[in-house]
């Protein structure tokens, strides 16, 4: 295995060339930036510029919209490698992709054509609007509303937590399409929609302050009369709930290489500086509860990578297990980022504690993937349920 994570014969030549570009850009140009980005809490527009024009955000789109052919791997291994370093700008990426899937997944090719260019091209960013303040894990109940009028359809409500939705050019905005609001099985009458920046009754309520990912900016959107025309529409009325659950099922694997990310660049500091910190007499390392510390910690890093890079071919490959793939591989990086990177900390002892070193933000970092896009107990029962239908 080399030092850069999974042998190079699991990798195709290209795969590997892509691999080590961008972890090279990403020591070069990225790492030097990472902790103001963390400190001054600001969107790091200078790193979408870079990303852009190395090309990265064209990893998610099919070539003929000028990307570079929308495969799960080779955009999961660029979002590992940025996440190395800073797991805001990893961010970016696999934002990008999330805010894209509804297209991709159900957009005509009128759509595609419309928007995919300008965001293959870095030109604008993407968003996805699903979550709301009351329907987080519960999707279902969620309250903004679209009816139709005439050609056009009018939306109102509000929804939180939405990464980059703030400064993404397009936002993937899931409403109800029943007028009964106390309609029953929401999820049958969800409709997506995509809302553009500028749309007249579309704002920006508020920024959240958070723990970790703090380049990264997570807004509270508002709708108010917000008119889209009917050829914003993506899939048909009533198809939402379907999209978002298939674009999970495609982002999900995002998040986890944000997580082997975190964890990876955590691993790296704390073996660096477990080999030059001398303690009685010998390298910190060479003590015996720290060398297990950092021998597990490894194997653990490996063993999600593994499991990311498996779930990844078979999401690609079509699999009828795909939502399983999606959420084990979730699950198990998740965890194991919050877990290494605590470990992290630990190996560097108080100077982990500090902002000296990295691994404190890597450990703050490291717990959002637990969080979003599915909780850890979200993503456990969708692996149950589907273990359980397998059996019927």
């Amino acid at each position: 295995m080399g030092r850069t994570g999974l042998s190079a014969t699991r990798l195709t030549d290209e795969q590997v060339a892509l691999r080590d570009a961008v972890r090279e850009l990403t020591d070069e140009r990225i790492a030097p930036r990472a902790a103001a980005i963390d400190e001054e809490q600001e969107f790091p527009w200078d790193i979408v510029e870079l990303l852009a024009q190395h090309d990265v955000l064209a990893l998610p789109f099919p070539e003929q919209y000028g990307g570079l052919g929308g495969e799960l791997l080779p955009l999961c291994l660029t979002v590992e490698q940025i996440s190395r370093a800073c797991a805001t700008s990893g961010l970016i990426l696999a934002v990008q992709e999330l805010g894209s899937l509804p297209l991709l997944l159900s957009g005509t090719e009128e759509q595609k054509q419309r928007w995919f260019p300008d965001l293959a091209a870095g030109r604008a960013l993407a968003a996805f609007a699903l979550t709301e303040s009351e329907a987080g894990s519960d999707a279902a109940a969620l309250q903004t509303r679209a009816l139709p009028d005439g050609d056009t359809w009018r939306i109102d409500g509000a929804k939180r937590f939405i990464s980059q939705g703030n400064v993404a050019a397009v936002v993937a905005v899931f409403a109800q399409t029943d007028a009964d609001p106390e309609a029953v099985r929401a999820h049958r009458h969800l409709t997506c929609f995509i809302v553009e920046k500028e749309t007249p009754g579309f704002a920006t309520a508020r920024l959240e302050h958070k723990m970790g990912i703090r380049g990264s900016p997570t807004a509270e959107l508002t709708f108010e009369g917000v008119v889209v025309p009917d050829a914003n529409r993506v899939g048909d009325p009533g198809e939402g709930w379907s999209i978002a659950m298939r674009t999970l099922d495609r982002s999900r694997p995002g998040i986890a290489a944000q997580a082997v990310g975190i964890a990876q660049g955590a691993l790296e500091v704390a073996t660096r500086y477990a080999g030059e910190r001398r303690q009685f007499g010998k390298r910190l390392g060479e003590h015996q509860m720290v060398g297990a510390m950092l021998a597990d910690m490894a194997t653990q890093v490996e063993a999600a990578r593994q499991l990311l890079y498996t779930a990844c071919g078979e999401i690609d490959g079509g699999s009828v297990d795909a939502s399983r793939w999606s959420a084990m591989c979730k699950l198990f990086a998740g965890d194991m980022a919050m877990a290494v990177t605590t470990d992290a900390v630990q190996v560097l002892g108080g100077y982990g504690y500090i902002r000296e070193y990295p691994v404190e933000r890597m450990m703050r970092d490291a717990k959002i993937t637990q969080l979003y896009e599915g909780t850890q107990q979200i993503q456990r029962l969708v692996i149950a349920r589907d273990l359980l239908a397998s059996t019927e």
